[in-house]
């Protein structure tokens, strides 16, 4: 007879697994001989993945992500669905669904408790946390403050999961991302969006002056530490960032060199009240989780945008 228990001892639930990061984590776990689970609303896996995975479609709101926990019983959960969309307007159906981001936390909480899930795994934003820092690069015991509803929510999250721990006992780690970029990043960030506008010949649009300065962390790097957050058993919270400040013009420029193109960029209003600078001290993950970036800002461009010629066919 199957032990079912020794079955589920290496199986992994990623909420959100199918998006840019999911797809990458879950690849990173295949390739690891996890047993991965898959929720999100859209299956975005590449074709080779499939077969790996046991995929369910489903809103992180819906009521049936009991029943996904009660079947499969995973060890651990990432969770990847965070408050993203509470960066568009406030009228946008997918902003009015994600403002109850503590009834779906709380529900994949008890499931997690009810069904013997041992740790969860938060991707936070390292950007969004540190709006308008003083200490830069910001290491993680900055006394914090964010101003927009996307930062206030993603700080909501992580109080919660200490909280949970406190009382529940459900093990945690939180990593503060800074802006993650790489090969399948669809329709979000600006490396992305000025690699297919250059591809094509048209001249990308840059909210701003350019002069916003970011830190900038390509998605194997960033993978690489979500992997080890499997390990850490200190319920901690980590930056994760390459520590480098770049601004956007500068990206431009490398980007168009890479690609041999004279174009000149857009400049428009910026939408939002954008934050000028933006960088992570890693210190602490690099020493307690032996954790470093190995993919330098000119590498990870290039990587990307060869990923981006075999998608135009350029």
């Amino acid at each position: 007879m199957v032990n079912m228990q020794n079955l589920s001892k290496n199986k992994i639930l990623v909420i959100g697994g199918a998006g840019f990061l999911g797809s990458h984590l879950t690849q990173s776990l295949i390739r690891q001989r996890y047993q991965v689970v898959v929720i999100d609303l859209l299956n975005n896996l590449p074709e080779e993945m499939r077969h790996s995975v046991r995929f369910y479609k489903l809103d992180i709101a819906d009521s049936k992500i009991r029943e996904v926990f009660k079947k499969e019983r995973p060890k651990i959960v990432y969770y990847l669905t965070g408050p993203i969309n509470l960066r568009r307007s406030i009228d946008d159906s997918l902003f009015q669904k994600s403002l109850d981001i503590l009834g779906n936390l709380n529900s994949v909480l008890e499931c997690c408790t009810q069904y013997g899930a041992k740790k969860i795994i938060f991707f936070s934003s390292g950007g969004a946390i540190y709006e308008k820092a003083k200490i830069i690069p910001t290491p993680e015991n900055y006394l914090i403050h964010p101003t927009s509803l996307y930062g206030l929510a993603n700080l909501i999250i992580e109080k919660y999961l200490k909280s949970y721990y406190q009382k529940y006992g459900l093990n945690f780690t939180i990593l503060r991302f800074s802006n993650v970029y790489g090969p399948r990043q669809w329709g979000s960030g600006i490396i992305p969006s000025i690699i297919a506008k250059v591809l094509l010949n048209q001249s990308p649009i840059i909210y701003g002056n350019g002069k916003q300065i970011r830190d900038f962390i390509f998605v194997d790097d960033a993978i690489t530490a979500a992997l080890l957050a499997i390990k850490d058993n200190k319920n901690q919270i980590y930056n994760v960032g390459s520590g480098k400040e770049i601004n956007i013009n500068e990206i431009f420029n490398k980007i168009t060199k890479i690609l041999h193109k004279k174009i000149e960029p857009v400049y428009n209003p910026s939408k939002i009240d954008e934050v000028e600078r933006s960088c992570l001290d890693s210190t602490k993950i690099k020493k307690e989780l032996e954790w470093k970036p190995k993919i330098n800002i000119d590498q990870g461009l290039k990587k990307t945008i060869d990923w981006f010629k075999l998608k135009y066919g350029r």
